[in-house]
């Protein structure tokens, strides 16, 4: 059965986004961003709410800016490539290889479970996060702790008073002092 996987950046205080909305300390140096390519080779399809969505639309045209290095073209490549699930009340299309989710996550989890296809399912996007984390949906949590404080903001756990327990299965500290934490649910 196929993982699904949460996986952001976050500061060390639990915030994806900073309280003015901004999460620009999240911008990754070229080793953070070569971990991120490939991790994002083991993924089977990404799960976006409609906020990360549109950030992330800059890369499904991303690859026609003559500025990006070889690295970042390579990373292009796969995220255009990797199968999306957009969950949205308010879009009535989506681009690239995107479709919209037709049932609640908790289907939509359910059928991409039961589907042949390797490769994690991943979840991106705290909303959505939250979501399947109250519905118990959540294998494994990864965080890449940025050493900044940013005193509020969207957090990356969800806040709903549930406890869960977690078993540390992986970490790796970069030369920036950026720290990747792997957790897995403990069932």
């Amino acid at each position: 059965m196929r993982d699904v996987t949460y996986a952001m950046s976050v500061s060390l205080d639990g915030y994806i986004v900073g309280p003015d909305g901004r999460f620009d300390w999240t911008v990754p140096d070229e080793e953070v961003f070569r971990f991120w390519t490939d991790e994002t080779r083991k993924i089977g399809v990404h799960l976006l709410g409609r906020r990360l969505y549109e950030t992330m639309l800059y890369w499904e045209t991303a690859d026609r800016d003559p500025s990006l290095d070889d690295t970042h073209l390579e990373w292009t490549a796969l995220w255009k490539s990797l199968p999306k699930v957009v969950f949205s009340t308010t879009l009535s299309e989506v681009q690239g290889n995107a479709r919209l989710a037709t049932g609640g996550l908790a289907e939509e989890i359910e059928r991409l479970r039961a589907e042949p296809g390797e490769g994690e399912i991943a979840i991106g996007g705290a909303a959505l996060a939250a979501e399947a984390a109250a519905a118990g949906l959540i294998d494994e949590y990864r965080a890449m702790v940025y050493p900044v404080l940013v005193g509020g903001g969207l957090p990356f756990f969800p806040r709903d008073e549930r406890r869960v327990d977690l078993e540390l299965v992986g970490t790796r500290t970069f030369n920036s002092k950026v720290v990747h934490l792997r957790h897995r649910v403990v069932r």
